[in-house]
């Protein structure tokens, strides 16, 4: 089997959209209430512990994860796909895939477990990243109820990166290409979250530590933003 390609989900819109994809506005009703919807995103820098973190939540709160970078891979490859092949293009031409085709994924995502009935509570995991899908995901799809932000120091993200690079298999688990992303996600998503900061909807956790007194750290900080555990 073939392997997939890498997409990278902090993209921003391409230079050139194609007609047939749902372009950003500024006068866009959100899709979904956050009165009965519930968005958080969960940020941080390479090797904070997104992905660990997101599973405690997911078990302990209720949420449905969401991926942006997953929901992507999935549908370059389902049959039938409105996207998938376009995806497949941009990324064979070395282009970037639009956020308006992410948000939208991520969208019919949210629709799909509400229609069924199964989830109200959504964890966007390493989503937004850039301005631009910031903007555009809390306009046309819900506004977030908070983001929380896994605030870790770069040698520390470093040493867990080489570390899980010992044996994930992962291309980008090196000092170099570390080093990039690093860079990329000061200069790209730290404004997301200033943005948010600013608007006093940031949780930032100190993700240093064990696993355990991160995520105790995190339901403290959940708590005071009203939300709880469901059990």
């Amino acid at each position: 089997m073939p392997a997939i390609p890498q997409i990278d989900p902090t993209s921003g819109a391409a230079p050139q959209i194609q007609p047939d994809i749902p372009l950003a506005s500024t006068n866009v009703t959100p899709a979904f209430d956050p009165t009965k919807v519930t968005v958080v995103y969960i940020l941080g820098g390479p090797g904070s512990g997104k992905g660990t973190q997101s599973v405690h939540l997911v078990q302990d709160y209720g949420f449905k994860h969401l991926s942006a970078g997953d929901l992507l891979r999935e549908e370059q490859d389902r049959e039938g796909s409105e996207y998938g092949q376009m995806i497949k293009d941009y990324i064979k031409d070395g282009l970037i895939v639009p956020m308006e085709v992410t948000v939208t994924l991520l969208k019919n995502a949210m629709q799909r477990e509400l229609d069924s009935g199964k989830k109200t509570r959504f964890l966007v995991d390493g989503f937004p990243r850039k301005m631009d899908q910031a903007v555009f995901f809390e306009q046309s799809v819900c506004p977030s109820k908070c983001t929380i932000f896994l605030d870790c120091p770069e040698d520390v993200m470093q040493e867990r990166l080489l570390n899980r690079g010992k044996t994930s298999g992962r291309s980008d688990d090196n000092a170099e290409s570390i080093k990039k992303r690093f860079k990329t996600f000061v200069e790209t998503s730290m404004p997301v979250v200033d943005m948010f900061e600013k608007e006093d909807k940031v949780i930032k956790v100190m993700a240093t530590g064990s696993e355990h007194d991160v995520y105790t750290r995190l339901v403290e900080k959940l708590g005071e933003k009203d939300i709880h555990p469901v059990k």
